[in-house]
């Protein structure tokens, strides 16, 4: 199952967000959905872990989960290229900010040039 199938259910979904905030038990993660019964919750985490998603590490009786957010690249990739680009800044826009950086590199070369010859005075 790629990632684009993982995240099409809303239970994934909602353990994904859950696990953002940090790595959390299956137990858990189980009380984020309170609609949705513990051995649903183990298999979408299996589902989730299968796909590469989110990792486990067995903790005493516990297996505690944890999201990979790498294995998430792709769904980001897509979802950036349906962001439409920013439009363009009119060069007039930046005029200023020329202006200001002009004014600021010669304040900083007279001062540059007080200071030395304070110095060599």
């Amino acid at each position: 199952m790629d990632v684009f199938e993982v995240v099409a259910d809303d239970v994934r979904r909602d353990l994904l967000l859950a696990l953002r905030r940090g790595a959390l038990t299956a137990g858990e993660l189980a009380r984020t959905r309170s609609d949705v019964s513990r051995p649903a919750v183990s298999r979408h985490l299996r589902v989730l872990r299968e796909a590469g998603v989110v990792q486990s590490v067995v903790d005493g009786r516990r297996r505690v989960y944890s999201l990979r957010p790498d294995a998430l690249a792709p769904l980001a990739t897509f979802l950036a290229a349906l962001t439409p680009p920013a439009p363009p800044v009119p060069a007039r826009a930046l005029d200023g900010l020329d202006l200001e950086v002009r004014r600021t590199t010669r304040e900083r070369r007279t001062a540059h040039g007080a200071a030395q010859q304070e110095e060599s005075a």
